[in-house]
């Protein structure tokens, strides 16, 4: 469904390498944040087609995102004990719809609230806070793969 013609986010879904994602269909990627993550389920939520955000979505993604986001944010609030879940889409590092479903729990690294919560995942690469446990990374993926086994975009 991605043309990797030049989009960064188009190459990653059709690296071979790439990481086994959370839930994958015709719509939708979700993927944990690359290593070194911020937190433990930080989220990647991705068109599979290449479409720079919610206002150019077709019929069908847009009829799904709504359901999808809630259902994807649900389950990860569920998983991840967090208080709440930021979501964030920017597209500004690549012209094609990639989401951020960030939790947000009591005890945040440097205290971070709102916004700057964001700037974990830059402070995380830059060395500045220890990364997200790769164990914890893997528990709420493994509880997250096997929760939407059977779950299909609407």
């Amino acid at each position: 469904m991605s043309d990797p013609t030049g989009c960064a986010v188009c190459a990653s879904l059709a690296d071979p390498g790439r990481r086994p994602p959370i839930f994958e269909d015709d719509l939708w990627h979700l993927r944990h944040d690359d290593a070194p993550a911020a937190l433990p389920g930080w989220l990647m939520l991705i068109a599979r087609r290449h479409v720079g955000g919610p206002a150019h979505f077709d019929d069908r993604e847009a009829r799904a995102f709504g359901p999808t986001l809630r259902q994807f944010s649900k389950l990860l609030e569920e998983e991840s004990g967090a208080l709440r879940i930021y979501t964030a889409a920017l597209g500004e590092s690549s012209p094609h719809f990639h989401a951020h479903l960030v939790p947000r729990y009591a005890e945040m690294p440097k205290g971070a609230k709102a916004w700057a919560a964001f700037d974990l995942q830059r402070a995380a690469r830059a060395g500045e806070i220890p990364a997200a446990d790769p164990a914890a990374v893997e528990r709420i993926c493994g509880s997250l793969r096997r929760r939407l086994s059977d779950w299909r975009s609407p």
